[in-house]
């Protein structure tokens, strides 16, 4: 009986990484150089070593990089600060679904303060293996905003805001707040709280002002704001710090709904209930919103129309047409839930401020449960 032969393992396919390691520069500048990019500025000899590494290791590209270096790849690229925001999950299937209509395909990528990481998304931009951008990042220092080709790429910021872009495609912050602030209003809350992202952060700058002014257009003292990261560990924490710090409070507003799970469990943490002693609503609708305890009122926000107007604006560039702000003409609504009531058993005075809660019983003044210190 003759055995079988015995299979040759194939060998490796070489990568641009292999390459860059022999020659000791990036991978973005050999791929660069193996692209021809006009636009590289590098030694003639690092050039010819790129090459000639290139050829000892047989590298090849890759059928899709292939397919990605022509002059239209029929490719977008997204990045987004978190692939564990559910909020984004929206705002992609809009994208998604906008460029599946005219062709196009998305390519997703996650912002992080690695380095490594932090190349590959840039290197799509220098290498030409996209038609256009949707940057989603929130990070002010991130490194493709200096990169020198992006003003030679169609693009578009979404849902954050870069001023004097005139590339910035966005919501109306400001409004979600105010409706949140009227919503509460309307129900006889007058100290109402802010759990704000960080001060560094367009977005989280964008609601704070919109909470600010609604709040002194409606004669409220709006300085009960506290600011954390936008998880529930930030929000956990801004929420203890304003209960704490302001005993008389009845309700607070949250920039994010991870926040919002935070900021339920800190009431909880303290003793108070929700809504019998502070009521909660969160920025953005999800899902998850409905099967919290209790069921969370929210700010409804266009998610999905966002994700398809950061399509089109790209695609109009692409079409030749000049870059423009954009904000979704979609009005942000409240979706009311059980996280949202009536102070407990409060009276108007005179000016329009509340008085202290009273027992539904006996009319008597029942202080608010303060929170220890």
């Amino acid at each position: 009986m003759i055995d079988p032969p015995v299979p040759t393992p194939r060998p490796e396919r070489a990568r641009l990484i292999d390459i860059a390691r022999e020659v000791g520069v990036t991978k973005s500048v050999v791929s660069r150089v193996l692209n021809d990019d006009p636009t590289l500025t590098v030694r003639p000899e690092t050039r010819r070593r790129i090459w000639a590494v290139a050829q000892r290791l047989g590298y090849r590209a890759h059928a899709g990089a292939r397919a990605l270096a022509g002059a239209e790849t029929r490719a977008l690229a997204l990045l987004i600060p978190d692939l564990g925001n559910p909020v984004y999950s929206r705002i992609i299937r809009g994208a998604y679904r906008r460029a599946r209509e005219h062709g196009y395909v998305v390519l997703l990528a996650e912002d992080t303060t690695d380095d490594a990481a932090d190349e590959a998304f840039p290197e799509l931009v220098e290498a030409g293996r996209v038609d256009g951008l949707l940057i989603a990042s929130a990070r002010p220092d991130h490194q493709l905003l200096a990169s020198p080709r992006l003003s030679r790429v169609p693009h578009v910021f979404v849902n954050r805001e870069v001023p004097g872009s005139g590339r910035n495609v966005g919501m109306d912050l400001p409004a979600a707040s105010a409706t949140a602030v009227r919503h509460l209003h309307a129900l006889g809350h007058r100290r109402i709280g802010l759990v704000s992202g960080p001060e560094e952060l367009q977005p989280a700058r964008a609601r704070a002002a919109g909470f600010v002014a609604a709040m002194r257009e409606l004669g409220l003292d709006p300085g009960g704001i506290a600011r954390g990261s936008f998880d529930e560990r930030g929000g956990a924490g801004a929420a203890q710090e304003l209960l704490r710090g302001v005993p008389d409070l009845t309700a607070l507003y949250t920039s994010t709904l991870g926040q919002a799970v935070g900021t339920l469990h800190a009431v909880r943490s303290l003793g108070l209930r929700i809504p019998d002693d502070v009521s909660v609503v969160a920025y953005d609708d999800l899902p998850l919103a409905d099967h919290l305890d209790p069921p969370l009122t929210t700010i409804g926000m266009p998610l999905l129309e966002l994700g398809a107007a950061a399509v089109d604006a790209v695609l109009r560039q692409l079409g030749g047409e000049p870059p423009a702000d954009v904000v979704v003409p979609t009005r942000p609504v409240v979706v009311e839930r059980r996280s949202t009531a009536r102070p407990a058993g409060r009276q108007e005075v005179a000016g329009g401020e509340p008085g202290p809660p009273r027992s539904a019983a006996t009319g008597r003044s029942r202080a608010r449960p303060r929170p220890p210190r």
